[in-house]
């Protein structure tokens, strides 16, 4: 077995003898350790949520006073403490309806879409990147200001376009590849943190 394999089994093993039902789990986890970007109490919203191991990670670092809410076009079996909502992150009432459900603007917007990967490399990318940059314009909509952001992006050519429009966004914004992400994937976060409000 490879090394990469190996590591897969291994994250793979681990979610399911922690209860997680994905190993994603561990990628938020890595970048909540490093960023701090999610805490006690605070609302989140977590697209492309099924499913569900991010919003099993946030919902119990925001702990009872906080709130989650999960958005997905597949449903979600239902979680403590965490709302969900069926639906797509193009669709233009989405913001509202985060809104309205959420009762307030939130601290954090968490976006792990991708698209169903066809193999044609140009397409996947910028049908990924598409869904990215709704994920940020619902971003502007619900975010309170300073808040933050953690989305996946395809890296390509139209990567280094999306990291500077969000350093328009966002006071700072880091690429993070977390190690429990496979070596060959070419997924990388950007974690927007200081959300300007503009």
């Amino acid at each position: 077995m490879r090394l990469q394999e190996a590591k897969r089994d291994y994250y793979r093993r681990t979610a399911k003898k922690e209860g997680f039902r994905s190993r994603a789990a561990y990628k938020l986890l890595e970048i909540n350790n490093s960023y701090h970007i999610i805490m006690k109490g605070m609302y989140v919203v977590d697209l492309g949520c099924a499913p569900g191991g991010w919003l099993q990670v946030a919902s119990k670092v925001v702990g009872q006073n906080g709130k989650v809410l999960g958005v997905d076009l597949r449903s979600v079996d239902p979680l403590p403490n965490v709302v969900f909502i069926q639906g797509a992150v193009d669709d233009n009432f989405l913001a509202e309806n985060i809104l309205n459900t959420m009762g307030r603007k939130v601290n954090v917007l968490l976006s792990d879409v991708a698209p169903n990967v066809s193999g044609v490399w140009q397409l996947d990318h910028a049908r990924q990147i598409s869904l990215t940059q709704n994920a940020v314009s619902i971003a502007e909509q619900i975010l309170v200001k300073n808040g933050s952001a953690v989305l996946k992006a395809f890296e390509g050519d139209m990567f280094n376009e999306l990291r500077d429009e969000l350093k328009k966004k966002f006071n700072r914004v880091h690429l993070y590849k977390p190690s429990s992400s496979r070596k060959a994937s070419s997924e990388m976060y950007l974690v927007c943190l200081g959300y300007n409000g503009s």
